[in-house]
């Protein structure tokens, strides 16, 4: 036998001897979004605790390990960091959330509710996903909101509605891709343009949109400007 052959067999012999083992512990359930499925899923989060196998038993404790995400349907592993990324369902509801907060935001500022920005509004709300949103609905939206908080049309885009935008914005960008946070910027300046040029306080709301979308103001100015040029 040659000995480099020899001992390749000595070490194969001592890993089937030898090893570790992890026995896993449940400590919490939920639903994620699964990287390996590629959809919606339920999971488990486990904790583990490694230990030294002989002949395949455990005999010494190797510390702990984890924890990790289990995916009830495919039972690959991931790590925690998994859970940041929104469910499909959550991530529907804040782009639709997103959307309605950004054309309110557009309508408070615009000066007057014109039924032509009512309109654009109202479809793009309604294609985020409020089906039944309608022009009259995000008309009393806007004077109720204007009643509760005595904003005044036509003025830029003070902190509370600055706020507003960000608490909608602010979770939903990081898992936008660049073409999709522009997409809301350019609902957003169709909107704003839907009843006439834009106002300086139209400007205004809508690079508080940009901002908070992490677009950066040259990329706003080009939108705002490519929005005015008919498709």
């Amino acid at each position: 036998m040659l000995p480099g052959r020899g001992r390749d067999n000595r070490a194969a012999r001592l890993s089937r001897m030898l090893g570790t083992r992890i026995a896993w512990t449940p400590v919490g359930d939920g639903e994620f979004f699964c990287p390996g499925c590629g959809g919606d899923r339920n999971y488990q989060r486990l904790t583990g605790h490694r230990r030294f196998t002989l002949l395949g038993v455990p005999v010494l404790p190797r510390g702990e390990t984890g924890p990790v995400v289990e995916c009830a349907a495919c039972r690959r592993h991931f790590g925690t960091d998994v859970l940041d990324h929104p469910t499909t369902t959550r991530f529907s509801a804040m782009l639709r959330d997103a959307v309605h907060t950004v054309a309110l935001a557009v309508l408070a500022t615009g000066g007057s509710c014109a039924r032509t920005s009512l309109e654009a509004a109202a479809a793009a709300v309604r294609i985020a996903g409020f089906d039944d949103c309608s022009e009259e609905q995000l008309e009393n939206l806007v004077e109720a909101l204007a009643a509760d908080t005595g904003r005044v049309y036509d003025r830029p885009c003070g902190a509370g509605l600055a706020i507003e935008l960000h608490e909608a914005l602010d979770p939903l960008a990081p898992h936008l891709a660049p073409a999709g946070r522009e997409a809301i910027l350019l609902q957003g300046a169709r909107i704003a343009l839907a009843d006439g040029p834009y106002t300086p306080a139209e400007r205004d709301v809508l690079a508080t949109v940009g901002a908070a979308l992490t677009i950066c103001s040259d990329d706003v100015t080009r939108l705002l400007a490519a929005a005015r040029t008919p498709s």
